[in-house]
């Protein structure tokens, strides 16, 4: 403990994720809280033709992780150069700002630009990961990480949810104002309880390595790059399902249809509450590389049965169990990518890590979507099996043959 306090940097860690967590969650929670009505906004917009209503609530919902993962890195250099807390700040009042306009949008492009914006400005969740991940001490990293990841998943399980009771209670527009008010709460909560060490003032030393690639930094750029695809690969595999389980469980006859697909999804999400945390401090006693290989094994192999199921509640408990292994592995990886890079640029690299899950949320519905309407639903299981089995492979290859691996 004496270590920590000494620490500047780590001094003010467990503030820092308190607030970090609370605003990733209310972050998260106004980025899905759309989800049950976007649909009917679409409509409400002047979209009428019900093919074109589909189609433009897919492009809209998009959007914002096209433009996220485009500037991502871009705020995680920003954030190396001139502090996180203040990206932090720059993410909380641009998400408050943009979600504030969308219920004021009157058309349907504005709407699609709009999201953008959302995109563009915000990051919340990938810049507390950053802030929490370089301020953290090293051996409570994976705990951390893995609180934060349980906030982000709280945000994805409540926003649905929040999104099917406001609207009908006060309106479309006026849960968007909602929203924003509260991002407003987490962008005064991060200007005034969040605690930064100030940066290290800038010397010609510095200088000099911020003009050097930021690979040619690395002594071993393998184990970054290896996070980066398979944190792409893992949201792709992920977002191929979310899409089709819907029309998965009408073909398994489910009764209360939209009540169930919803019960479905948010099974996935409680499970990786109940297990990021747990499956962090694990890692940080037996090895990240460890758990990541575990986790990705156990989500290939739970794959196979979702694949084969005859009725709605083996889904749904297949569904748990899959939340319980994927819990742990965004935090795990995160502090990976942390212990293989110099301080520096940890900010740029984590940076990137988030854009290559972006590119995986925008590139998988689209895919899955394509396979379940070409092969059938099952096959989308049964590939996204290969997907996952592929990355188990590749990081127990890839993992340092240390005692801590």
């Amino acid at each position: 403990m004496t270590a920590v306090q000494d620490n500047p940097a780590e001094r003010h860690w467990q503030r820092n994720l308190a607030v970090c967590v609370f605003g990733a969650f209310t972050t998260i929670v106004a980025m899905t809280l759309l989800l049950p009505f976007l649909p009917l906004y679409v409509e409400h917009l002047g979209v009428s033709d019900p093919a074109a209503v589909v189609q433009w609530s897919g492009i809209a919902f998009g959007a914002t992780f096209l433009s996220a993962a485009l500037t991502a890195p871009l705020w995680g250099r920003l954030g190396d150069r001139y502090g996180r807390k203040l990206m932090l700040i720059r993410a909380s009042l641009g998400m408050a700002i943009a979600m504030s306009l969308i219920g004021l949008a009157e058309n349907i492009w504005q709407l699609v630009l709009l999201r953008l914006l959302a995109g563009l400005l915000g990051g919340y969740a990938s810049g507390a990961t950053i802030l929490v991940a370089t301020q953290t001490p090293k051996l409570r990293s994976g705990w951390a990480l893995g609180m934060l990841q349980a906030g982000i998943m709280a945000g994805s399980l409540a926003g649905p949810l929040i999104g099917g009771l406001l609207p009908p209670l006060m309106g479309i527009r006026n849960t968007f104002f909602l929203a924003g008010g509260v991002i407003f709460i987490t962008f005064l909560a991060t200007l005034f309880l969040l605690k930064e060490v100030p940066r290290p003032k800038s010397t010609p030393a510095s200088q000099a390595a911020a003009k050097v690639s930021v690979w040619k930094q690395l002594d071993d750029p393998r184990p970054v790059l290896t996070m980066f695809a398979i944190a792409g690969m893992l949201m792709f595999a992920n977002m191929s399902i979310e899409p089709i389980i819907t029309v998965y469980l009408m073909q398994l006859h489910a009764e209360h249809l939209t009540l169930m697909a919803g019960m479905v999804m948010s099974a996935g999400a409680l499970g990786s509450i109940l297990s990021a945390s747990r499956l962090g401090k694990l890692a940080d006693r037996i090895g990240h590389w460890r758990v990541v290989t575990l986790c990705l094994s156990a989500a290939a192999v739970l794959l196979i049965p979702q694949a084969l199921v005859t009725n709605t509640w083996q889904l749904l408990v297949l569904r748990f169990f899959m939340g319980l292994a994927l819990g742990g592995l965004l935090p795990c990886m995160a502090s990976i990518i942390r212990h293989s890079v110099p301080e520096g640029i940890a900010g740029r690299m984590l940076g990137y890590s988030t854009s290559s899950q972006y590119v995986g949320q925008v590139l998988g519905p689209v895919a899955g979507g394509f396979v379940g309407g070409h092969l059938g639903m099952r096959w989308v299981f049964l590939a996204t099996f290969v997907l996952m089995a592929a990355c188990a492979f590749t990081a127990f290859m890839l993992r340092p043959r240390t005692a801590a691996s």
